[in-house]
């Protein structure tokens, strides 16, 4: 085999397939709502982030590997892998998992919620008043949005809406003899008209009753087919291409563009329909030659389809059976500054989301907006809350008069809508908003205000690993800098003055920022790690991320590991890099960390011959991230602020709760520790905050 000298590794990398990776990165969710030890609704809630994610994927990677198919044969030649061989794959992990679901749903979920006096009633299960509440509930709440459809013998075509889940009819037993003796229909399940997917029957003895709306209108399918006397009912849901198509060329406008795509999105062509298995062919013809689908997009499912809808399922006021609340933490220094802004003058600071409030950086804004020595405002919205105050306060401030210049980026897949929505609104304002760049997205997390002090502009900067989005704040782990340091703040408006002349001859003392300079600095730092380790001196790297599939990246990491370099990996997600190969990557450790929040926080920690580096980042290490997309990776510089960062990855690298080894085996510690690092992080931060401030918690 040959091999590259400059990293000293085969040409041909060995890789983990990037589906599979991903498929594995949601088999740990399905590994959360198996735990007993999880309490039980929020077992039920990771059942449904396993099927949302699952659906994001069919709609966005699966459809992307069906184009790949259709690609000339001397075209997909060039690719690394056969995109039909990765498909059947694809395919066959996630029939696996999907029977895997089913059983935990059977065999896990079910028989606890029986033991809570919880009861999943089926339309079989209904006895004689039950019978009765429920028709009277159809007839009043539901009937009225349901629009049944029959399919003839004729080419009616009946077009399926992404996400939605329909029941496929059919009728027999006609109760006319000038009826036919079979038909079929299809009528949608009104979940957003009928404001869920479940319906609460009446409670009784302490015993609790919930249906699925599905089964609520299975058992009253003869009041909407009067004519016929007996029914076959089974579920069907389409998920459909969710990929933009959009021409990025310089010139029109980058608005209209994705406004005209996200109205394909919901006309794009499926990636599969999702239908129960004990589903009747016929009923699968009927629907296949109304919907134009075919047989390839044919995908088994279950019984109920949507289990995202389970984050809707009624928690019947059972605290017990959740997690116990974690109050939010305030920030020991921050709380006790009445202006942010001259909090900023005195050090920098690190926020630790979820753990410690968000509301510093609604504060730092709006106290921006406010201040009459503000004279520039500046920020990048990646996804926005739809009621942001962020954005709200950027509104304020252009009004106002200050310079405001916000860059959108309307290809935040899934968040086009709202982010188009700011985007008018700024306009309108009198803001400078700059959608996106051409070629590019913009996926780093910046804020830049500048002030008019005693004559001189004073720059402060907030740099994040995560979104300026108060609701996800509360649910994704990730850290937050409020700087006035004066070189950080100036790369930070280099990066702004990126955005506006699109020169990419930008120089950065502190900041690496993608496409520039990141990869090559990160390359460097790794390079120092290899030259250490051949001259015999300690060399390692601690590196987390949410992904690592950069072919690039992985082989340096191969090199690194094949001169001794130890590596510490924790990523949540997509891992194509194979760990523990001998004579290629048996100094490499892979681990990954599934539970309450999501880790979404960038962080790498370089030796440096005891000298540690530590920089905090927007960025992992995929190919888009590092090539396609505007990335920052900030340093943390202040000793305080490095031992918070490194006692928060300490704790996730002694993690033997919930951490999964690259094969989603738990890790085992050769001494237990029993840390939990999320519920550890949340008492290290807690601990900070000086006793009279502390809130009231309570323990389980």
């Amino acid at each position: 085999m040959q091999t590259d000298t400059k990293d000293k590794t085969p040409t041909t990398t060995p890789l983990i397939n990037r589906e599979l990776s991903w498929l594995a990165f949601n088999y740990r969710v399905l590994q959360e709502a198996q735990d007993r030890s999880v309490p039980l609704l929020e077992r039920i809630k990771f059942m449904a982030i396993f099927s949302s994610n699952l659906d994001e994927y069919f709609k966005v990677r699966v459809a992307t590997l069906k184009r790949l198919i259709k690609l000339k044969k001397k075209t997909r030649e060039k690719l690394s892998e056969d995109p039909a061989d990765t498909f059947e794959q694809v395919l066959q992990e996630v029939k696996r998992q999907q029977e895997e679901f089913g059983k935990v749903f059977r065999e896990s979920i079910l028989p606890d919620l029986r033991q809570q006096n919880i009861h999943l009633l089926t339309e079989n299960d209904l006895n004689e008043e039950q019978q009765k509440w429920v028709q009277a509930y159809f007839a009043e709440h539901i009937q009225p949005h349901i629009l049944p459809l029959l399919l003839d013998e004729t080419e009616t075509h009946f077009f399926l809406k992404d996400q939605t889940v329909y029941l496929g009819v059919q009728l027999f037993e006609p109760k006319e003899k000038d009826l036919k003796p079979e038909r079929f229909s299809m009528l949608e399940i009104p979940t957003k008209k009928h404001g869920g997917r479940f319906v609460k029957l009446p409670t009784v003895d302490g015993q609790r009753y919930v249906m699925f709306l599905d089964d609520v209108i299975r058992f009253c399918l003869p009041a909407l087919y009067p004519d016929y006397g007996r029914f076959e009912a089974h579920a069907v849901k389409v998920s459909r291409d969710a990929e933009l198509d959009i021409e990025e060329e310089v010139s029109g406008s980058l608005m209209a563009k994705i406004q005209k795509s996200l109205k394909k999105r919901e006309t794009g062509y499926p990636a599969r329909l999702l239908y129960d298995p004990v589903t009747p062919r016929p009923i699968l013809e009927a629907i296949m030659a109304h919907t134009g689908i075919s047989e390839d997009e044919l995908v088994e499912g279950s019984k109920y389809h949507n289990f995202r809808d389970f984050f809707g399922f009624p928690d019947f006021d059972l605290p017990d059976l959740k997690y116990s609340p974690q109050p939010t933490l305030v920030h020991p220094l921050l709380e006790k500054e009445e202006s942010l802004i001259e909090a900023m003058k005195k050090q920098d600071y690190l926020a630790h989301y979820p753990y410690q409030s968000f509301d510093y950086v609604l504060r730092l804004f709006e106290e921006a907006a406010n201040d009459p020595k503000v004279t520039a405002m500046s920020a990048t919205l990646y996804r926005v809350a739809d009621n942001s105050a962020i954005a709200r306060s950027l509104v304020k401030a252009a009004k106002s008069g200050k310079l405001v210049t916000v860059v959108v980026e309307l290809k935040a897949r899934f968040d086009e809508e709202s982010n188009i929505f700011w985007a008018a609104k700024l306009q309108k304002a009198g803001a400078n908003v700059i959608l996106g760049l051409p070629d590019l997205k913009v996926h780093t997390k910046l804020g830049l205000i500048t002030r008019n002090e005693d004559g001189q502009l004073v720059n402060y900067a907030y740099l994040s690993t995560g979104n300026y989005n108060e609701d996800t704040s509360k649910i994704y782990a990730d850290h937050a800098l409020f700087t006035s340091n004066k070189v950080i703040t100036q790369d930070v408006e280099q990066v702004f003055n990126f955005f506006i002349d699109r020169q990419l001859d930008k120089k950065f003392k502190k900041l690496l920022m993608a496409p520039i300079n990141m990869r090559d600095r990160f390359m460097d730092l790794i390079n120092r790690e290899i030259k250490n380790a051949t001259k015999g001196k300690p060399a390692k790297m601690i590196l987390k991320m949410n992904a690592l599939q950069d072919e690039r990246m992985i082989k340096k990491l191969y090199a690194a590991s094949q001169a001794g370099v130890k590596i510490e990996l924790v990523v949540r997600g997509i891992c194509c890099l194979v760990p523990g190969v001998e004579g290629l990557s048996e100094n490499i450790r892979v681990r990954s960390i599934v539970d309450r929040y999501l880790e979404h926080a960038r962080v790498y920690i370089f030796h440096n011959d005891g000298k540690e580096e530590y920089y905090v980042a927007s960025a992992d290490w995929m190919t888009r991230n590092l090539s396609r997309r505007v990335e920052v990776a900030f340093p943390i510089l202040q000793k305080d602020l490095i031992e918070q960062i490194r006692t928060i990855i300490d704790l996730q690298l002694t993690d033997d709760t919930k951490a999964r080894d690259i094969d989603n085996n738990y890790v085992a510690q050769a001494s237990p520790t029993h840390v939990r690092s999320q519920y550890a992080t949340y008492e290290y931060l807690r601990g900070l905050i000086p006793e009279g401030m502390k809130p009231a918690r309570k323990s389980k």
